[in-house]
């Protein structure tokens, strides 16, 4: 099993910045894929950005051009830089990874437990 454990979440200003970090540990042969979404109270869960192995990374347009993420594979580490914050960012922020176990072996999802941004006006 790999699991995934968000931090950097809290409570910020309208204009303010945060980092989420998450960190993948278990049995991990590699990791594909990594992504954070995020779900606000009475919506349905949606894609933020997701970054490949190689680097490139997407973005949602509602957080393009404010938002980055990046990742350490050494650490098995993602991160979302998050700038301009505004009241609509407010969610609770999951951590994603499609990763493999052993080579050769299918990818899986897996998800961490979610950390909570609350952007204040």
């Amino acid at each position: 099993q790999v699991q995934l454990v968000e931090s950097g979440g809290g409570l910020v200003q309208a204009g303010g910045s945060l980092r989420l970090s998450c960190a993948a540990s278990g049995r991990i042969f590699r990791i594909n894929d990594m992504g954070w979404y995020r779900q606000a109270p009475g919506k349905q869960r949606e894609l933020v950005s997701t970054i490949n192995s190689g680097g490139n990374s997407k973005y949602a347009d509602s957080v393009k051009g404010r938002f980055t993420i990046s990742r350490d594979n050494a650490k098995n580490t993602v991160y979302l830089q998050m700038k301009s914050l505004e009241p609509e960012d407010t969610a609770d922020y999951y951590c994603n990874a499609n990763a493999q176990h052993f080579p050769g072996s299918r990818a899986l999802e897996f998800w961490g437990p979610g950390t909570q941004v609350t952007v204040s006006s």
